[in-house]
């Protein structure tokens, strides 16, 4: 049988896949820290990290030890049982983050979902919000995943389109207004403010300064929870253990996903303390694979380490170094670059017909592979591991890649 070539693996996904992406012409095979390798050998920078999910870099040795190593003894019971991991990984991760208590689930989108029921639970329960009347603020430019309540407060038409009829209750506000956030918490039926403390679908929107903290307040002096969607910004991402510490707010309910097991195995949590948790009884939620040993104990692992390699240290100090030397760069196609540590974007301006997909496709044949997003922006987030040696290389490669549409 003839080997297959790059072409041969996506005529076969196109055939066999439903269509809902579309990557990149590339074909990964091999991982290793901020590298990878296509299945013809060729090597490239990931600097999109499964976004923000390999935050400790790919295949990191210590995280797979601890795969390997409870794979050949337990991997799943369900929650009918108890298990001996769950347990130990309930008391790391709560002390990890300094809440009371986790809610284990699989993937992110789990984790929203879980989070909005554990916030209406809360209303009718403890805030006396009349039976069907709970209200949940979002933001406009959301990106909390793909699910039909979900979708439902997404201001993305294509994320929206045709998957109506739409779940009821949230009310959509703007980003980086706390006074549209002021005048809807102050109704007595909104029970929770869900919000991302960097907007990274929408391209790396950055609030204000003081805006988090402006916004915790204001749903701290109305009894409203503050629900901290960190799925792509925790972890150590953007230079600080969660992007919410940037401003010294404690989030009531925490969202957590991807980077949580270091992109090894699905796992993400809801983080939040008893007044809230315990309003969720036995059979109101659950998952079949939520809290499951083998998670448990990958997830323990990619936390240790993020703290062992001082992971959102290097975010900060090498954050700075990107977006400087980024800024530096002479090309007409940028129009903005923003971030925060290592999650951080360009706003690239189209010439002569070439757009951020261009750029993109070009730097792949460059050796450094990033996605855009909302057609003009191209997110730059790199595995934190990187060294500063290799920043400057890519930063190289991204400056000889627009000197190519010159």
């Amino acid at each position: 049988m003839a080997k297959m070539t790059t072409e041969d693996y996506i005529i076969r996904e196109d055939k066999y896949g439903a269509h809902n992406y579309h990557p990149l012409p590339v074909v990964l095979a091999r991982g290793e820290g901020v590298h990878v390798w296509d299945v013809e050998g060729k090597h490239y920078y990931d600097f999109l990290s499964a976004y923000s999910a390999v935050n400790q870099g790919h295949c990191h040795p210590k995280i797979i030890a601890a795969l390997n190593e409870q794979a050949a003894k337990l991997t799943l019971t369900s929650r009918a049982f108890y298990n001996d991991v769950l347990g130990e990984y309930e008391e790391y991760i709560t002390r990890y983050f300094g809440y009371d208590k986790v809610l284990p689930m699989n993937t992110g989108a789990e984790g929203d979902e879980t989070a909005i029921k554990l916030c209406r639970k809360w209303g009718y329960l403890k805030k006396g919000i009349p039976q069907n009347q709970a209200k949940i603020i979002v933001c406009e430019n959301n990106f909390h995943g793909r699910t039909t309540t979900i979708v439902s407060f997404s201001s993305d038409p294509e994320a929206k389109r045709d998957f109506g009829p739409y779940t009821p209750g949230f009310v959509t506000i703007p980003y980086n207004d706390l006074q549209a956030l002021e005048e809807i918490a102050s109704d007595p039926t909104v029970a929770g403010f869900l919000v991302e403390p960097i907007q990274g679908e929408a391209g790396v929107y950055v609030p204000d300064e003081g805006y988090l903290k402006g916004a915790y307040d204001i749903c701290r002096k109305n009894n409203v929870l503050f629900i901290a969607d960190e799925i792509q910004t925790g972890i150590a991402r953007t230079g600080k253990l969660l992007a919410v510490d940037h401003e010294g707010v404690r989030p009531d309910v925490l969202i957590l996903g991807k980077a949580l097991s270091g992109g090894v195995f699905p796992v993400s949590a809801v983080l939040a303390d008893d007044d809230i948790m315990l309003c969720i009884k036995p059979g109101e939620h659950g998952s079949t694979f939520g809290g499951n040993p083998l998670g448990g104990k990958v997830a323990i692992a990619a936390l240790e380490v993020v703290k062992e390699e001082r992971l959102a240290d290097r975010a900060e100090v090498l954050g700075k170094i990107f977006r400087d030397e980024l800024n530096r760069i002479d090309s007409d196609m940028i129009g903005l670059v923003r971030g925060k540590g290592l999650l951080n974007a360009v706003v690239i301006k189209p010439k002569n017909g070439k757009e951020a997909w261009d750029v993109c496709v070009a730097m792949k044949d460059n050796g450094l592979i990033a996605k855009p997003t909302h057609n003009d922006i191209i997110r730059f987030a790199p595995p934190l591991v990187i060294s500063e040696e290799e920043v400057m290389e890519c930063v190289g490669i991204i400056a000889k890649t627009l000197k190519e549409f010159d």
